[in-house]
This record gives structure tokens, sequence and C-alpha cells, in this order.
């Protein structure tokens, strides 16, 4: 999702794949016996009336139940339907402090309430069999809860086919119809979707405004519109040379029908969402990437000179992002990637980007790196993005400064603005816990300085608990164990524990699970004594840097006893520090002059006037 900045001012490769829909258990690479996930086939067959923005589709769904649960009911996403006076979501919006500036009026009223009935989403399901049988179901909103037959007995497999009729909605927030900047269409959960279950249960929750978190698959689509339009979005185009507008094989002739519409197909493997647009007026550039991926970068003719310009000198910045994340985290699992224009902002989705096209080199080279980043955490590494936005977003926007740092001019201290917003909102009065669910955050800013600001701290600060190097390494092993899988919290802080050897537990309640801020100060100086004390309830290890009378400077480093080791320094190590006990002494060798801590600043020290202590 587009990055945030101060409060807040902050397709398409021509490659044959095969589809692995099977009635036969499909079991995923398990990190340990106990782990497992749920596997979905979706075959789609869709047709586009372009002119009133309606459309009918078939869905025959391969479900594979991995659990060691029978499974009496299922449940869809129909995330169309929040788009509807009177939903959840326009609810939300009537009633938050800070709502979404996208999602309103001028006035700050809702956008959604004021929708008119060709212009509301929604997703109608005329039909849905399993097994070849009708089933009961019920619509809760944005939720198909669906009573089955049989049971899904664990280790198989079940067939739902369903008929169903959607309306795509103006576009409000991320999915819609006609965007500020014109694009036709902006598919984005847009077909009735599988809800997830794991070892939580159902994560059958509404769709609210925020992230989702999905079944990972295979998707067969095929979509039927207007010949004029140009698509993008996920997967690979299976029939370039009946489509044409450059997908087409190179010295090939294009070999369309007598038909007024085109029959785009899409296969799509391992992935846990499929997303796509559509416009008449699409540029269409190809470059190559990393690994030899396509490049596809899809974007209107009617943009601005200066405009197309700055998409062109994006493409290679793109690029070189790709091939910095390859090296720093690990190799993009796909073959393609595509930046397409379309959406409200910037989000991420499989295989793509949906971007707005209207700004600067400097933002748009900005929000292209961080959707890609998003094609790490969360879309190869499928964090439950609704219930741990902070995971996807804190994630992708800490890798996304060290691409910065790569590409543009290096900083001192690239994470300043970052832990100055954070440390705003830790002393506000709307701090939230990082566990909040993205949709259940009281404001809009508590959520994006916790998810993107907070979530980025996690792993800067875990620089200065196990050091850079163990993190770019926690990183890279954490790619290799739970890529294309749903990893959780635990999972992140065990790898870093596997990582460093020390013991870092403690580090995730205390950062995440509560709100408990770090405050060390330096209490006293006399001659060679250094007393400290912890004024905060966060622990944390420290490092001094003592200067001395005579000039020499000496950096010391106190180890926190329930870290149980310590990170990898050059600095002189002392005796640990108990969390229970609030204050700290040492002698040194000479008379000192100057103490001060947190010499990295990489510890989010929220009073910093206590860090420094001179002698007179």
């Amino acid at each position: 999702m587009k990055k945030i900045l101060l409060i807040l001012s902050l397709v398409i490769v021509s490659c044959k794949t095969t589809s692995t829909s099977t009635s036969e258990p499909v079991q995923p690479k398990k990190t340990n016996q106990n782990y497992w996930q749920q596997h979905v086939d979706y075959t789609m067959n869709i047709d586009i009336n372009v002119d009133n923005y309606q459309f009918t589709g078939t869905q025959k769904l391969v479900y594979t139940n991995n659990s060691p649960d029978d499974l009496k009911v299922v449940f869809y996403h129909l995330y169309f339907n929040a788009f509807q006076p009177g939903s959840e979501m326009d609810l939300r919006l009537q009633n938050i402090t800070d709502p979404d500036g996208r999602m309103v009026t001028i006035d700050k009223k809702s956008r959604i309430s004021s929708l008119k009935p060709n212009e509301i989403g929604y997703q109608k399901i005329n039909t849905l069999k399993q097994d070849g049988q009708d089933v009961d179901f019920e619509v809760f909103g944005t939720i198909l809860k669906v009573t089955l037959n049989k049971p899904i007995k664990a280790g198989t497999s079940t067939t739902f086919d369903m008929q169903f009729k959607a309306q795509v909605p103006v576009q409000i927030r991320r999915s819609g119809r006609d965007n500020k900047e014109g694009i036709a269409l902006s598919m984005t959960q847009w077909y009735p979707k599988m809800a997830e279950y794991d070892f939580e249960g159902w994560h059958a929750n509404a769709y609210i405004a925020r992230e989702f978190h999905s079944v990972w698959g295979d998707f067969d689509v095929t979509i039927n519109i207007d010949k004029n339009y140009i698509l993008g979005g996920t997967g690979y185009l299976q029939n370039p040379n009946e489509i044409g507008y450059g997908y087409e094989e190179k010295g090939t002739t294009v070999k369309r029908k007598n038909t007024k519409k085109l029959a785009w197909h899409f296969k799509a493997p391992n992935v846990h969402d499929f997303t796509w647009a559509a416009d008449k007026d699409y540029i269409h550039d190809i470059l190559e990437g990393p690994n030899n991926i396509k490049m596809h970068f899809l974007y209107k003719n009617s943009l601005k000179k200066e405009t197309k310009e700055n998409w062109k000198l994006m493409q290679q910045d793109a690029v070189k992002t790709i091939a910095f994340f390859n090296k720093t985290v690990g190799d993009y699992p796909y073959k393609q990637y595509s930046v397409i224009q379309g959406g409200d902002g910037g989000m991420e989705y499989g295989m793509c980007t949906l971007i707005t096209a209207k700004r600067g080199l400097k933002s748009l080279k900005g929000v292209v790196r961080h959707e890609i980043a998003h094609s790490w955490f969360q879309f190869a590494l499928a964090t439950n993005e609704s219930k741990h936005p902070w995971m996807d977003e804190g994630f992708a926007s800490y890798i996304n400064t060290l691409v910065d740092q790569e590409l543009d001019v290096k900083t001192e201290f690239p994470f300043s603005e970052v832990y100055k917003t954070y440390h705003f909102l830790a002393a506000s009065d709307k701090n939230e816990v990082l566990t909040t669910h993205g949709d259940h955050y009281n404001t809009n800013t508590a959520y994006g300085i916790n998810s993107y600001y907070k979530g980025q701290i996690f792993l800067a600060q875990l620089e200065y608990l196990i050091g850079k190097e163990n993190v770019l390494k926690t990183l890279q092993k954490f790619y290799v164990d739970f890529k294309m899988k749903h990893p959780t919290p635990n999972d992140i802080i065990r790898t870093a524990e596997k990582i460093s050897g020390v013991q870092l537990g403690w580090y995730l309640n205390e950062f995440v699970q509560t709100m408990h801020t770090i405050d060390y100060g330096i209490k006293s100086v006399s001659e060679k004594k250094i007393t400290l004390e912890r004024i905060g309830r966060m622990p944390m290890p420290i490092d001094l840097k003592v200067t001395y009378f005579d000039g020499t400077v000496e950096n010391f480093y106190i180890p926190l006893r329930m870290m149980l080791g310590n990170k990898p320094t050059t600095a002189t190590i002392i005796d640990d520090w108990a969390w229970a006990i609030p204050e700290y002494s040492f002698k040194t060798s000479k008379n000192i002059k100057t103490v001060k801590i947190n010499i990295s600043k990489l510890m989010a020290d929220n009073n910093t006037s206590n860090d420094i202590y001179e002698v007179n």
C-alpha cells in the first residue's frame, strides 16, 4: 500500500503454465510436522459489459482441506458489497474521527452513502453447488456463509460450482470503475473469494477498509471484454497471439477472431489473489528484469508529456529495485511483475501493483519501490495483514528504506523521521497496542503510524539488539523457511533467535503486545562511576560511549540479562542488567568527562534529554 508520510502527509508474459487443480490433497512444504495450510484451485470465466460495468461469471473452486479438522461450513468474501449505502464500511466512515480523505467528500461525508443503484458495488450469488448438489448459503454483508451438505473431511477435497453476477462500484477505495485519473476498471477483490481457515480458525472478517488474508492456490481466469480494452495484472497470459497489444511473441502475427470481445486467458500458479485492470488508453511498455522476468508498465497515453516521461524514467529504477530485494531478501518467485496505473494511490497485489500516475518522479519512484517491496512482504511471505498490518507495511517500509539508501543519496540515520513519528504517537492519547486488528483501530492516525512506522522500527531496533548483519540474515532465512506460507509474528522472532543465538521472545511481547515505552537515563556520574536508570517499562541492552578527561574514548555494552547473550560488538562487554533492577552502576578506569547512551539512535528511547551527561 502507498507509503504514508508524516502524519499522514505522509501482464504479464506469454508463459505456458499448467493448472494444478486436482481432487487429491495438496500438501504444502512444511517447516515442521504440525504446519499445514489450505489450498484452492479457481477456474473462472467472466463476461464484462463495459457500458454498465456489470459482469456475470462462473467459478469452479476445488477446495483442499489440509487441516486436521472436518469442515461443516465454509465462508466467502463478497468485497464489492461494502460499497453500498448502509454497509459496515459506510457506517464506519460516518463515525471515525479522521476518515480516509479518498472515501469522503470535502465536508467529510461518506461517499458510499450517496451512491446510486447503478454506482454501488455488489456480488450476487445465483447458484452454488458442492460436488454437483445445491447447498444452502446466507449473505451477511460482505460475508457469504455456506452450510455444507457433507463435511469436508481432513485431507480431502471438494468442488464448488458457482454462478454469480456483479457490479463494479464507482472507485472509492482500491477497487472500482472510473478512478480519479480516468482508468476504466481497477479490478481488485472482484470475485467471490474463499476465506482463509488456519490454526486460528476461519478469518471471515467483514470488509471495513483495510487489508486482506487469503488462501494460497492456482488461478485459471478468462476475462471476456470489449476488444478495445487493454489488460494487465496477475498471472501469465495464455493466448498472447490472439490478444496483441504488445503481448504477442516477437515475429508472430496477431490472429484475432472476428468478434466484439476478446477473451483474455490468464493462469497464475501459487498465488493468494488475482487482480487486473483495464483501459482503452493504456500504453504498454515491457522491460527485461532480473532473472529474466518480464516487467510490464501500463499507463494512459493521454497523460501529460512530463508525466509520461516520468513513467519512462521510473522503469529502470523498478528493475534496480527488484534486483536489490532479490539480493537483500531472496529471489522474486514469479516470472512477471506489472506496474499499472489504476486504483486510488498505491496498493500491492499478486505479481502487480495499481498506482495513481499523476505525481512527480520522486513520488513515482518512491511508491513503486514500496509496492514492489510488498511482493516479499506480504505477497510471498503472506502474513495476515488484516490482523498484523505492522508486519507487511512495516517490513516493506524497512526494506524500502534500505533500497532508498542504495539507490539514492545516503543519509546518516535514514530512520530519523520514522522514529520521530512513532514517538509522536507514543506520547499521544491516540496510541494503541500494535496487536490491534487493522480494521479496529480507533483512528486512521494510529493505524498508519503503528503499521508503517512502529512496524518498521521493529526491524530497525532489531538491528540494535542483534546487529544489522544478523537482521539481514534473519530476513533471508525467514524468506527461505516461510515463502509461500502464512508466517506469524512468532515466526520472525524465532528466526531471529536462531540466527543471533539470543533470546528475543521478550522483545515481541514488550514492543508488539504492550504499549510499554523505552526510557533509559544517566542518573549520575562521579569521577569513575556511572549510574544508569531504567525509567520506561520496556527493558533494553545499553550501548554507552564514554569520553575521559584525557581525551580518550571507550565504548561499553551492557547486555540485557533476559537475552542470555549479546550482539556482535567491538565494545567492552560488562556485567548484564536484569530488567527487574531499576538502576545499574559500574566503574571505569579513568575520570569521566562525558557519557552518552543510544549512540546509534536505533533504540526507540522516548526521552533523549537524559541520554547525555557532561561533567563540568
